[in-house]
């Protein structure tokens, strides 16, 4: 196992959920219950980065943050900020990339929410912040940690844009994901088993979670309707 190389994809899928999580939240939650016209614009635009292929999006982050173009040029020389081959680009790409992992399990734990339970808050006196954080938010928890789970899962695997933006940087933008095609590269199938091993273990506790927290929201709706 390359701890190296472990340590940044755990710390990338760290910080990609922990930033990932508030903005989603919001997002969802605002999906959910809103009923502007422009919202289905909205959700097709939040899945393209499911239907684009990586390397596609990672080649237009570097035209776009690139130090050969106006932005990454600023940044660099304004703020010091470099986001090609480095961690701070492969997180902004990361959350880019996860975004829809975050929003979707969310977004249908709130819709699940029967509207009647927001109505007769606010008919008790409740304001809608306080009818989020003490009606909404319990009853859409479940579906908080499944975005959780599928977006850390995702980060720890990606490969197409941890290639195009951040590179083959040791301890700095070498993930697992890299590592294990290095190994193969380098017909070290052992070792690359092992990473492989560790990546299916993830996603499939990943999936675990998933399920077994959607089980818990059907059954706390199952619940409520009684």
């Amino acid at each position: 196992m390359e701890w190296t190389a472990f340590q940044v994809s755990l710390l990338l899928a760290a910080l990609t959920t922990a930033l990932l999580l508030p903005v989603g939240l919001w997002l969802a939650r605002w999906l959910a219950v809103t009923a502007w016209p422009g919202r289905p614009l909205v959700e097709a635009l939040l899945l393209l980065p499911l239907l684009l292929p990586p390397t596609v999006i990672g080649f237009y982050f570097l035209m776009a943050f690139g130090q050969g173009s106006p932005l990454g040029a600023w940044l660099a020389d304004t703020l010091g900020l470099r986001l090609v081959f480095s961690l701070h680009g492969l997180l902004a790409v990361s959350l880019l990339v996860n975004l829809p992992f975050m929003v979707q399990p969310i977004q249908r734990a709130f819709a699940a929410v029967p509207h009647s339970l927001r109505e007769a808050a606010w008919v008790s006196g409740l304001s809608g912040w306080q009818t989020f954080w003490r009606i909404e938010l319990p009853l859409a928890w479940p579906g908080l940690l499944a975005g959780m789970a599928l977006t850390a899962a995702p980060t720890l695997g990606e490969f197409g844009v941890v290639v195009m933006v951040g590179g083959n940087i040791p301890g700095e933008t070498r993930t697992l994901s890299i590592a294990l095609y290095d190994q193969v590269q380098g017909m070290q199938l052992q070792a690359a088993h092992a990473l492989a091993l560790a990546l299916v273990t993830v996603s499939v506790l990943a999936l675990a979670v998933v399920l077994a927290f959607d089980r818990v929201g059907v059954r706390g709706r199952a619940l409520q309707e009684r």
